[in-house]
């Protein structure tokens, strides 16, 4: 037999743990080399495990839910082995009545059930907090156990609670084993039900953030509309040549990023960034895109984005919106930034006023271009109008350059051809 370990791979510098999420293969199943075999939630990204060798999943050491630390030893594999071959190992050492079993009521059934009946201690309490018994749960998990995975996929799937059935607690039973016990039958809500779902590491950490924005800056929101009419236009009269020549349509983001760009360097404390009692001003354009993913919000970087023309700016967002949706964003491409633009209009947002992503001091939101009724020449016309918003950390940017930054951002967008006299 030739083991190989599995470990956790290396965090970044901030991060202290990670959890582990569902396991795609089980014990005695065979893998490939660098098969993925289970995903790692930080509070950042998320992580993708491929196996180290190709042979047969030996041993799970950590299961799903659990916590872990990098290069922590999480599985094995027999490069030896056969598939199938490790699977009972595992059963008929539980089976044996060894002394340390007594020691560990969390792995030994509940009276009455059988060894898929229980519940690993993560999952015992989403059962108990969803109303459910281990029984309504197909488990996974060594010799058949439930674990947290395992209850998420079920309460998703729509898992009914077996409140009919009286569930048997052993006379002197450990405190350890209630938890296991599914909630009584006096808290079914009927037709008012409720779910109770654990934040994930990216949520807990995204609300975490919007916390510290709101209490450690002095959030002020200035409003401007713009008439997006030049930048329709331009985008219809070259979108054909464009997409034939980059392989990319041209969106409305690369301009609001170009847009940005220019006020930050008309106006280099929209750029900057408070540190202690210091003001840091940036001499680059790190601009951060917010993207909506399955598991919160991420703001990956546009690196030099002053240096980026607008089919590398389209193709970048593009990459970034494919990844969050994946979950294969990594640490490195979400890490830094010196300003963030927001984009409430893809859902249909009319007008919003942004939290600024710490470190930076502002943040721009961008919203629904929708057709109004606006004055020109003292006449009632219809134009496209999109409302913007930027938020900005008062104690190191006035009221002045706040404004005109966001009239320069305007100015810009309503004469395109700005942007390449820089003007």
């Amino acid at each position: 037999m030739a083991i190989v370990e599995v470990k956790v791979p290396q965090l970044s510098e901030s991060v202290a743990e990670a959890t582990m999420l569902q396991w795609k293969k089980k014990a005695g199943e065979a893998v490939a080399a660098d098969e993925i075999l289970i995903e790692i939630e930080t509070d950042k990204v998320v992580l993708e495990v491929p196996a180290p060798a190709a042979g047969v999943l030996a041993e799970i050491v950590q299961g799903d839910g659990a916590t872990v630390v990098a290069d922590q030893l999480i599985a094995k594999i027999d490069t030896e082995g056969k598939a199938g071959a490790a699977a009972p190992a595992p059963a008929a050492a539980a089976a044996a009545p060894a002394p340390a079993a007594a020691s560990a009521p969390a792995a030994a059934p509940a009276a009455g059930g059988s060894k898929g009946d229980v519940a690993m201690p993560a999952a015992a309490k989403l059962l108990a907090e969803n109303n459910l018994s281990a029984g309504d749960v197909a488990g996974t998990g060594k010799d058949g156990r439930v674990t947290k995975g395992d209850v998420l996929g079920a309460v998703a799937g729509g898992a009914k609670p077996a409140v009919a059935a009286p569930v048997a607690i052993p006379t002197g039973a450990p405190k350890s084993v209630l938890p296991q016990v599914a909630a009584p039958a006096a808290q079914n809500l009927g037709d008012r039900p409720e779910q109770r779902v654990p934040m994930s590491r990216l949520r807990a950490r995204v609300a975490e953030r919007l916390l510290q924005s709101q209490s450690t800056n002095a959030i002020l929101t200035t409003f401007n509309e713009v008439n997006m009419a030049p930048v329709m236009e331009m985008r219809k009269k070259f979108q054909d040549q464009f997409t034939k020549e980059h392989g990319v349509k041209i969106g409305f983001m690369s301009f609001f990023v170009k847009a940005a760009v220019h006020a930050l360097k008309k106006f280099p404390v929209l750029n900057a960034s408070v540190d202690g009692n210091d003001i840091v001003y940036h001499g680059y354009f790190d601009i951060g895109i917010a993207v909506g993913s399955p598991r919160g919000l991420v703001v990956p970087i546009l690196r030099n984005a002053d240096q980026m023309s607008f089919a590398a700016i389209e193709k970048k967002i593009a990459e970034f919106g494919k990844k969050a949706q994946e979950g294969k964003l990594g640490i490195e491409e979400m890490t830094g930034g010196t300003f963030s633009i927001s984009n409430g209009g893809t859902f249909g947002s009319m007008l919003s006023t942004p939290i600024i992503n710490p470190p930076q001091s502002a943040i721009l939101g961008v919203h629904a271009t929708k057709d109004r009724a606006v004055v020109e020449n003292g006449q009632i016309v219809i134009r496209p109008m999109n409302y913007l918003a930027m938020s900005y950390d008062h104690r190191i940017i006035d009221g002045r350059e706040a404004v005109l930054g966001l009239v320069a951002m305007k100015e810009a967008l309503e004469d395109p051809s700005r942007l390449l006299f820089d003007i």
